[in-house]
């Protein structure tokens, strides 16, 4: 009898241990499956928003961004702060929906010429009278990516004469080797 009460007793004991242990175990996830449309379009908008909130992020730096619809971002552009290549994956990791974050952002290399020639480039373009009204916005749409003295503009402007002017602002700066006219006219402003 006393056995009988003991199994009892050990069996009360060992069947809800069990069975929390098993509810402990997570669960296997299924393969994640591609995102819709609407999932893929919000994540964009929801990358870009955070990029633009960078506290860093300025006319010096480039960032870009593919989300692909199994939910990975690939981060893309130039920097001049290393920093911001680190903050730049943070913020994007945590949005819901992602599973992944590739970050290829280059960190541009520090140099005092470089230096230089990004402010010159910067009062060239911007302090240009058809240009100014681009510097009063939070983040200019007109980025100065200076590697090496070659001169890389990124953005977008409102139409080509602007697109034309940026390019030769950029031309006139001493010591710069080469400019590259990456700039988009928006296609709203034709």
């Amino acid at each position: 009898m006393l056995r009988e009460l003991l199994k009892t007793l050990i069996a009360a004991l060992f069947i809800p241990t069990a069975l929390a242990a098993q509810s402990a175990v997570p669960a296997q996830q299924p393969a994640s499956r591609p995102l819709s449309q609407v999932g893929v379009e919000r994540i964009n908008r929801e990358v870009r928003h955070e990029l633009l909130l960078l506290p860093y992020y300025g006319v010096f730096d480039n960032l870009g961004y593919r989300v692909a619809p199994d939910g990975s971002v690939t981060l893309v552009g130039q920097v001049a702060r290393p920093s911001l290549k680190t903050d730049a994956e943070n913020v994007v990791k945590h949005i819901e929906g992602v599973e992944r974050v590739e970050n290829q952002i280059q960190i541009l290399p520090t140099s005092p010429m470089d230096d230089q020639i990004r402010m010159a480039t910067y009062r060239a373009i911007y302090g240009n009278s058809s240009l100014a009204p681009y510097s009063l916005r939070a983040v200019p749409p007109i980025h100065i990516i200076v590697s090496g003295g070659h001169v890389t503009l990124e953005g977008a402007v409102a139409n080509q004469m602007d697109k034309q002017t940026a390019e030769m602002q950029a031309k006139s700066v001493p010591n710069v080797f080469s400019v590259t006219d990456n700039l988009q006219v928006d296609q709203g402003s034709k």
